[in-house]
């Protein structure tokens, strides 16, 4: 534990008779004092609800009326810790950028606690923390509202993700650029653990705490690793086998559906192959695939079209971090062997599925040359992402007397570049002939979402929102929970962006 100094919150004494049936101390707060610091979140004055998710609520085996009570604005927001609970903020260390930047951990996340659901509720924006260095421990409403609905957009694609329960707003001042409203977003996750955790123990030569936790996250979330036979029975290789392949599945999804994370740092990556750590994302909007989504990263590291290969220098890293359980180099290589091949497998899978295609037509040549020439296409013309898979997903599946090019016509007007557009098309049509699949054709409608959160629509919410009206931020998390649905009266919010969404500026300020 870091030593205390004038700044470092005051710590709880630890709780001696139990905790509160729905709280317990979380998982690596059991490890340690090294692991941790026990504090209090620093109160919001006047706080507020913006929006409450009962369904993470009951995911969590929380009842959801609590979220309408007193008792949860007063808990969610960080003014008052639940009887006999212990919040910590914990310690980990990580590459930025790709350079190593040292000692870092939770600035202004504090863990509440785990519920009885086996899920951690974790207060952002909570204040400050023996790890916050020169950062004032809060968040900015447009960041949260960014979180909280970007979170829940990725569940409702089915790609795995921490959870939003709340967000809570509050008029104290919080200077960045400018002058901005704190909010505090109350996120779940069955853990936080992070590749940064791992780093932070190995390189300080902590063998016995880096062990501590390994068997934690083995035992908690990867119990398989004790009985497989793979890597002479060595529980840290396959520990990394298993994360390198949830990374490449993860990768393979933010890929197929068009998201940029923007701030792939290792100590942005979770331990648990989930979306953490929502700063500057974005959606695609025009297929470009060296978009930068982050304003901050200004030599492209983590470009759309650099993310997978990012990924694989993170798990790198986390290699080495274990290297000294595992033992031999040759073994942790061989541990990451899994995860290009993994990666492009997964990709390929989405991608056939995004095209009406079974999932053997994934390893044909022509399935392949086809995808390529597809990404040349959309790129030479900027076509927008989302908009094209949703049309072809309807172009597809129609039914009728008209003919082909008639079904298709909506899709062939996002080209400039008409007749290269009917020449793809025509090989689409004998690619869906030649592995014809009503099932996976009509399954495109539900691969392929007609909203997510686009740039301009969350710049949207977070205008009203300053102004006091929170309906657009109710409105998408309600829409962006069923994305694959037709939401009849929302249709302007799965149109085209605006001509000013592309002066959108994201960075890593929040």
């Amino acid at each position: 534990m870091l030593q205390e100094t004038e700044t470092t919150p005051r710590p709880l004494e630890s709780p001696t008779d139990g905790t509160p049936g729905w709280l317990k101390l979380p998982g690596l707060a059991q490890l340690g004092p090294a692991f941790f610091t026990a504090l209090r979140p620093t109160p919001l004055s006047q706080p507020h609800w913006i929006a409450r998710n009962a369904d993470v609520a009951r995911l969590a085996g929380i009842d959801p009326q609590w979220l309408q009570s007193e008792e949860a604005l007063v808990i969610l927001s960080g003014s008052t810790v639940a009887e006999g609970t212990q919040p910590v903020a914990t310690v980990y260390s990580g590459h930025q950028f790709g350079v190593w930047a040292g000692q870092l951990g939770d600035g202004r996340a504090i863990l509440l606690g785990e519920t009885r659901g086996g899920q951690e509720i974790q207060l952002k924006g909570s204040g400050r923390t023996p790890y916050s260095r020169m950062g004032d421990g809060r968040a900015v409403l447009r960041s949260s509202i960014r979180e909280y609905l970007c979170s829940e957009a990725m569940h409702g694609l089915g790609i795995p993700t921490t959870r939003a329960m709340a967000l809570i707003g509050s008029p104290d001042a919080v200077y960045r650029e400018q002058p901005e409203t704190a909010a505090v977003v109350a996120r779940v996750a069955p853990s936080f653990i992070r590749f940064g955790h791992f780093e932070h123990f190995s390189a300080r030569g902590d063998e016995a705490s880096l062990r501590k936790l390994a068997d934690h996250v083995i035992d908690r979330f990867y119990p398989e690793c004790r009985s497989g036979e793979a890597f002479e029975g060595n529980a840290y290789a396959q520990l990394l086998h298993a994360v390198s392949e949830r990374t490449a599945a993860l990768l393979a999804q933010w890929q197929a559906v068009g998201f940029c994370h923007g701030v792939m740092n290792t100590d942005n990556m979770s331990i648990l192959g989930l979306t953490i750590d929502y700063g500057p994302f974005q959606f695609l909007d025009a297929y470009v695939p060296g978009h930068i989504c982050n304003h901050s990263d200004n030599r492209g590291r983590y470009a759309f079209d650099q993310q997978p290969s990012v990924a694989y220098w993170n798990l790198l890293c986390l290699a080495q971090a274990l290297l000294p359980l595992i033992g031999k180099e040759e073994t942790a290589r061989a541990a990451l062997e899994s995860y290009p091949p993994a990666f492009a497998r997964e990709f390929k899978l989405r991608m056939a599925a995004k095209m009406g295609l079974p999932s053997r037509a994934a390893e044909s040549e022509a399935f392949v040359q086809v995808l390529q020439s597809l990404f040349d296409l959309m790129a030479q013309d900027a076509v927008d992402y989302t908009i094209f898979w949703r049309r072809l997903s309807h172009a597809a599946n129609a039914t009728g007397s008209e003919a082909p090019s008639a079904q298709f016509a909506p899709v062939r007007d996002l080209f400039l570049q008409r007749e290269l557009a009917d020449s793809w098309l025509d090989r689409y049509r004998e690619l869906l002939a030649q592995h014809a699949d009503p099932a996976a054709c009509k399954a495109m409608l539900r691969v392929n979402p007609r909203f997510v959160l686009r740039n301009h629509l969350g710049e949207m919410a977070i205008r009203a929102a300053s102004q006091g009206d929170f309906s657009l931020v109710n409105t998408l998390q309600d829409i962006l929970t069923t994305p694959f649905d037709e939401h009849p009266g929302h249709d302007s919010l799965a149109d085209f962006p605006p001509d000013w969404a592309s002066h959108i500026s994201i960075s890593c300020s929040s």
